[in-house]
């Protein structure tokens, strides 16, 4: 019977003490709760300022100017609130119907080719062999090259008379092929493009196909080779699920980069031939810059950025379900 009392009072007196320390810890506990938020907000002030000033409030405005008869130089008239004039114009303008018609065709081809060919070089490059390094800065080197430099660069190598192109076709097809006047021709042009676009940002998502593939854990396919999978096995069932997060990412970046088009249609084409590479940006850059309709062209921005948002937000939503899915 006192052995019993004996354990009930320790027990109660080493919960009063254990209550005593933690009340006591709890000041100093919540003092360094609130250093490290502080701490968390110094680091996040920075990026949050870069944001607002050089995203949101420019959105901002341009929500504003879509509403009035904004212009880039001051004229005659003062800038007056035209409220959804702008907007209605939008509908009956057939050179933004095309450069949207553009974008999209862009998109379609330019994303699923370029991921595709972004995983198959992180395949091939993703291996212990010597010189590897080398190949990696091969094919990384044309997206640290300006655009712009690149841009000039390709439109000498579509020149028809001279350019590199047109001789490789013509040689290798003994002439039957070539040559072909790719900048200053309406099907060509915007395929033309593409190929640019394609060949100078490979790279970057090879890059991070790389990355995604290194961080996955080389026990999976030792366990897989011991079950006797095949290499396609392996890449099937072990390679692209891990990858699947990557692939959404690129996906993402490709689609933004698509719909961004702009350094090589203003170097190699101004948007020609007939509209034929005339892109939703270039054009919008057009109109506030070249004939000085700011409102306008900030109307033209509000409904890209609304149809750019369309078009990706299906994708994260499929990511944040599949991840709970996992969880």
């Amino acid at each position: 019977m006192l052995s019993a009392q004996y354990r009930y009072m320790r027990k109660s007196m080493s919960l009063q003490l254990r209550a005593r320390t933690n009340t006591k810890a709890t000041p100093k506990g919540s003092r360094w709760n609130r250093k490290e938020q502080y701490l968390s907000w110094a680091f996040v002030l920075p990026a949050l300022a870069l944001l607002l000033i050089f995203l949101i409030i420019p959105f901002v405005l341009a929500i504003y100017f879509s509403l009035t008869n904004q212009r880039l130089a001051p004229g005659p008239l003062p800038t007056s609130f035209v409220g959804l004039l702008n907007y209605t114009r939008l509908l009956a303008d057939d050179t933004l119907r095309r450069a949207l018609l553009n974008n999209s065709f862009f998109g379609i081809v330019v994303v699923p080719v370029e991921t595709g060919l972004a995983l198959f070089l992180a395949l091939l490059l993703n291996q212990k062999i010597r010189g590897i390094s080398v190949f990696r800065t091969i094919y990384f080197s044309p997206v640290v090259t300006p655009l712009a430099v690149i841009a000039v660069v390709w439109s000498f190598l579509y020149n028809p008379s001279q350019g590199l192109i047109n001789a490789f076709l013509t040689t290798i097809s003994f002439g039957y092929l070539g040559p072909y006047t790719w900048l200053d021709d309406a099907h060509l042009a915007l395929p033309a493009i593409m190929f640019l676009s394609i060949w100078q940002g490979v790279g970057l998502y090879m890059i991070i196909y790389l990355a995604g593939l290194q961080n996955i854990p080389e026990s999976l396919f030792e366990a897989a080779r011991v079950d006797g999978a095949g290499r396609w096995q392996q890449l099937w069932h072990i390679t692209l699920p891990q990858l699947r997060n990557t692939t959404f990412f690129v996906m993402i970046a490709t689609t933004v980069q698509a719909f961004k088009l702009y350094t090589q249609v203003e170097v190699m084409t101004q948007g020609g031939p007939n509209n034929a590479t005339t892109t939703v940006v270039w054009y919008m850059v057009n109109q506030s810059i070249r004939h000085l309709r700011v409102g306008y062209a900030s109307a033209v921005a509000v409904v890209f950025f609304l149809i750019v948002l369309i078009r990706v937000i299906p994708i994260l939503r499929y990511v944040v379900t599949a991840e709970k899915r996992e969880v």
